[in-house]
């Protein structure tokens, strides 16, 4: 039952600091209503967790080489991230540890056609493994199962490329409708071939989501912007039985959570021996089709 500690983890959700976080997530804050969000948060969850490490991490230097360097001191052998704009981090990063980073492109289904030939054109250039998209993020809210989001489901499948999309109540001050967990079934009955794995939780519809993921072979779920001690029961009991090929480990760095926390709080979690390296790093490689 213990965690073991050389497994070489692919971490699903990773990114680096930025200077002006206010100006990163006014994505998200531009659509907020509440003050808190608007004016007093730099990060629009940080309600949500004690620490946040991005807002000490601000003035690093180099933020690329300190994320390999918390990678390697926690056990990271891999992280996916984000290479949308050739100028970005994500893109340097990819040219300066191509072999530390998985590249992924975001999707914004309010884009249209231009969205998806966008996605065509990172995967052409960064040989992009995967594509995320937040619902309750775009503006206006595009739900899961909206039929704008289809031509981004459509390309996946062609691509053959999962898709990662936020689950369940967003930790931003947003409408949660659009990502309620049960919009996921016509996806999936729409798009049988789709790999479609959530992000953030899925609560409080975890119950839900482990009888979806039982019908569907092309659904998984990854435990991104949750901190190993509030992992769902459900979630620990699923992939302890029927669902070790589905539950995926993502983490929060440096948004929401540390390495040192996910990692030190990860050997307290109750997954069988067997389920560590699934869990860890297999189901990462088979998804994003590096096995």
């Amino acid at each position: 039952m213990a965690m073991p500690q050389d497994i070489g983890a692919i971490d699903t959700m990773l990114g680096f600091p930025h200077r002006d976080m206010k100006e990163v997530y006014r994505f998200i804050t531009r659509q907020t209503k509440d003050s808190q969000s608007k004016e007093e948060f730099e990060f629009p969850v940080e309600y949500m967790f004690k620490d946040v490490p991005e807002k000490s991490l601000k003035d690093v230097d180099d933020p690329i080489a300190m994320t390999v360097r918390e990678m390697d001191l926690w056990g990271v052998e891999k992280g996916l991230i984000g290479v949308g704009d050739p100028a970005g981090t994500g893109a340097e990063a990819m040219r300066r540890f191509p072999d530390r980073f998985i590249p992924s492109s975001s999707a914004d289904p309010n884009e249209g056609m231009a969205g998806v030939t966008r996605l065509v054109r990172e995967h052409e250039t960064f040989g992009t493994r995967a594509v995320g998209v937040f619902p309750a993020g775009t503006f206006p809210q595009v739900p899961i199962n909206d039929k704008k989001m289809y031509p981004i489901y459509a390309k996946c499948v062609e691509l053959g490329i999962p898709i990662f999309c936020c689950a369940g109540i967003p930790g931003p001050r947003l409408k949660a409708a659009c990502q309620h967990v049960e919009l996921i079934d016509e996806v999936m009955y729409d798009f049988p071939d789709l790999v479609f794995v959530t992000r953030h939780g899925c609560e409080p519809w975890t119950a839900l989501a482990v009888k979806l993921m039982l019908k569907w072979p092309g659904l998984h779920y990854s435990t991104s912007a949750f901190a190993p001690k509030y992992y769902p029961k459900d979630i620990i009991d699923y992939a302890n039985s029927r669902g070790a090929e589905k539950i995926i480990y993502a983490g929060y760095f440096p948004m929401g959570l540390s390495l040192e926390r996910i990692m030190t709080e990860m050997t307290h979690v109750g997954f069988k021996d067997e389920v560590w390296p699934k869990f860890l790093r297999t189901n990462a490689l088979r998804v994003l089709g590096l096995e």
